[in-house]
């Protein structure tokens, strides 16, 4: 299979810091030329989670181009495994107990797309009016609703994830595969972005279909909706060129 493209891609990327915090750990990597984009979100409450969140996007960045969508993700599993490494022994130099970030990557080869991630940060998809979220939270929350805990006790936990890039000696990634089509809005976010925003309120924001306004949008809504943790957005959205070139301008 090859990488050829088949979809004109559009994104944009917006981050901020937010209202309540001083320093912003989120990194965030938009590259549609490539099909690859990123976001990390340092975990909070530890040391150097910039450091961390930076340190995963950098590494994503220098991945060399795919001959194909499986080794596209077998090359994006590997860099995170070894970021994995390198934080853990980076945080016992620094003389802290973790330094960690969540992650999630969305590629794109050909006709097919592929979600990896580990941690809350999320990807949404946005098709024909309906909101669905392709990414499966790694935290305790989660956990507890999966085995039948309601959502106010589970979300006593909320904050507590089980998987990230350095947290463990161990790094495992989750992934998920589908196949694109025209007009299919990507949206990676930080739970920044997800806690206080609601599914309603993301659906309608991109429904305009213009990437750089969703972002901006997207970011305001989580400030207005008291923005107490950083927050960081990536929208990206496939066109196809045969079926209608005014897509490339949703004013069009």
């Amino acid at each position: 299979m090859s990488c050829d493209p088949v979809f004109h891609w559009m994104s944009a990327a917006q981050t901020d810091v937010g209202r309540v915090r001083s320093r912003n750990e989120d990194a965030c990597l938009a590259q549609p030329q490539r099909g690859l984009w990123a976001v990390a979100d340092g975990m909070g409450g530890h040391a150097f989670g910039d450091v961390a969140s930076r340190t995963v996007v950098e590494a994503l960045d220098r991945l060399p181009p795919p001959a194909s969508l499986a080794r596209f993700v077998d090359a994006v599993r590997t860099t995170l495994v070894q970021v994995n490494d390198a934080l853990r022994a980076e945080a016992r130099t620094r003389h802290v107990p973790v330094m960690g970030s969540t992650v999630v990557v969305l590629l794109s080869c050909g006709t097919d797309v592929a979600c990896v991630w580990a941690g809350d940060s999320r990807i949404y998809l946005y098709r024909q009016g309906r909101l669905q979220q392709l990414t499966r939270d790694h935290s305790q929350a989660a956990a507890l609703q999966a085995r039948g805990i309601d959502a106010a006790a589970a979300a006593v936990g909320a904050n507590m994830i089980t998987r990230a890039v350095g947290a463990s000696d161990t790094l495992e990634v989750e992934v998920t595969t589908l196949d694109a089509r025209d007009g299919d809005i990507f949206l990676l976010c930080s739970d920044g972005l997800s806690n206080p925003v609601s599914e309603q309120e993301i659906r309608e924001t991109l429904a305009d279909g213009d990437c750089a306004q969703a972002a901006q949008t997207l970011v305001g809504l989580a400030l207005a909706n008291g923005g107490r943790d950083n927050v960081t957005v990536v929208v990206a959205r496939a066109v196809d060129m045969s079926v209608d070139k005014t897509l490339l301008n949703p004013a069009l």
